[in-house]
């Protein structure tokens, strides 16, 4: 067993600070919104931290997805994965070797791990199935556990980012860093002196020890960023990752940061490549495009969401291919083998592969799409702003005004137990108001029918092996 202290619900209500918070803000209608459950109240034994200055940017009026795991998130021992009716689909996922190896980000887990202190380290190790896995959120105001990367010597700051550098790709490192140096270029235009609006303001967590041969993994999360990384022999499982920003692209300390472009050229390319029957069948002309569209965030880990839109089946070589590379932009951010492995896993299902799409299609259009198959779910969703670009931004304080609309077309099981159609959804809602635009993105990646996390790897093995 590992020294990591339990969690208790004096813990997990230190994590909802926020949803406190709210009360005092909004009343309880803030809170009903923030986590899909009305009439939820706040625990007498809660924190409020009244005295932090402003309120976090995934604010109250915030969803399932946006404000992270609240009262009802679901437990490592209850987790299913996203499906589209409940059944998770059979043998989708085995042991077996992909002849990638796993050497590097093993020893660079276990170089960060030693460059830790004592104390350090006791509060970033958890059990390889703790319910940890599933306690990430993409907001800024959010109590987390683990190695705050800003309070880390600089030389454990170089063993973290080796980390991320043998378990990413260039371009992931790259994005990722771009996130953190805008999370803290929103920080200083936004006033500073907020310790979760930093650079540095990023955790790694650990569940399990780093090994070649035993199951283990790790999390980095923080603002706009949120990493799962699960590793068994030389199979690797990177989801849920959540990737955002706002702004997208900015100046910082004299680096120009330009992010989530490749995205939506990809998103373009694809509903571009398409027929005008096949795009009627692909845009949903039955809704706008709302402030937030975004369904399987944090939260959202037993989503049921049906397909929707247009099949792989339905479509020419060229524009499969053009899918693929669509899904290649999201894979390609973990390291260049285990996305080529997983690449050949989405191509197997193809056929199956669900293409779905709200909003304009313009250039500069604040659109939301969705690649959905049997073994990956993307979401890419442009927002309303929170806190970059409104009249109160540059003062520290919230926008004013109310979202642009409740995220549309929800499906029947949302992780709360909510009805369909209601508030929240699992996807990134704020308080932001105004027009949704491409200097504020959302996007998501996970693998549903029960693998994110490589939950069902981890019971494959435990089956076989012990």
């Amino acid at each position: 067993m590992h020294a990591h202290r339990p969690r208790t619900p004096q813990t997990e209500r230190t994590r909802r600070w926020f949803m406190n918070r709210s009360l005092l803000l909004g009343g309880a209608a803030a809170v009903t919104t923030m986590t899909g459950v009305a009439g939820c109240s706040t625990d007498s034994s809660g924190t409020s931290d009244t005295a932090s200055s402003g309120a976090p940017s995934g604010g109250p009026g915030g969803d399932t997805g946006g404000m992270g795991p609240g009262v009802t998130a679901v437990k490592y021992a209850d987790f299913v994965g996203v499906t589209t009716d409940g059944k998770v689909v059979d043998d989708l996922y085995s042991i077996h070797s992909t002849d990638v190896s796993t050497d590097k980000v093993v020893q660079a887990a276990q170089k960060f791990l030693d460059g830790l202190t004592a104390k350090e380290r006791k509060a970033s190790v958890f059990e390889v199935d703790d319910d940890e896995w599933l306690a990430w959120s993409n907001v800024d105001g959010y109590e987390r556990e683990g190695a705050r990367m800003g309070d880390l010597t600089e030389a454990q700051q170089k063993l973290g980012y080796a980390l991320l550098g043998a378990a990413l790709s260039a371009d992931g490192l790259k994005q990722t860093r771009g996130i953190m140096k805008l999370n803290g270029f929103l920080g200083e235009y936004n006033g500073g002196n907020r310790e979760t609006l930093e650079e540095g303001a990023y955790f790694f967590t650990f569940m399990g020890t780093p090994s070649t041969t035993k199951p283990w993994g790790f999390q980095f999360e923080g603002h706009h960023v949120a990493i799962n990384y699960f590793v068994l022999g030389d199979q690797v499982v990177m989801t849920p990752t959540f990737m955002g920003s706002e702004p997208t692209e900015k100046t910082y300390k004299g680096e120009k940061i330009s992010l989530f472009k490749s995205e939506t050229k990809a998103g373009l390319a694809m509903i571009r490549a398409l027929t005008s029957a096949q795009r009627a069948e692909v845009i949903d002309s039955s809704k706008e495009k709302s402030g937030t569209d975004m369904i399987a965030g944090a939260g959202a880990d037993n989503l049921e969401l049906p397909y929707a839109g247009l099949p792989g089946s339905k479509m020419t070589d060229a524009q499969k291919q053009k899918l693929l590379d669509l899904v290649g932009v999201y894979v390609g951010y973990m390291d260049d083998g285990h996305a080529a492995v997983k690449m050949k896993e989405v191509e197997e299902h193809i056929d199956e592969t669900y293409f779905y799409w709200l909003g304009e299609t313009k250039d500069s259009s604040a659109f939301y799409y969705r690649v959905h198959s049997p073994v990956v779910l993307i979401e890419y969703d442009a927002q309303s702003p929170l806190f970059y670009g409104t009249d109160s931004a540059a003062g520290g304080g919230m926008p004013s005004g109310q979202p642009s609309g409740m995220p549309s077309g929800q499906p029947s099981g949302m992780p709360s137990g909510q009805p369909s159609g209601g508030p929240g959804g699992g996807g990134g809602m704020g308080m932001g108001g105004g027009t949704p635009t491409q200097e504020h993105i959302h996007t998501m990646i996970r693998t549903p029918n029960g693998n994110d996390y490589g939950v069902d790897l981890l019971k494959l093995h435990l089956e076989t092996d012990h």
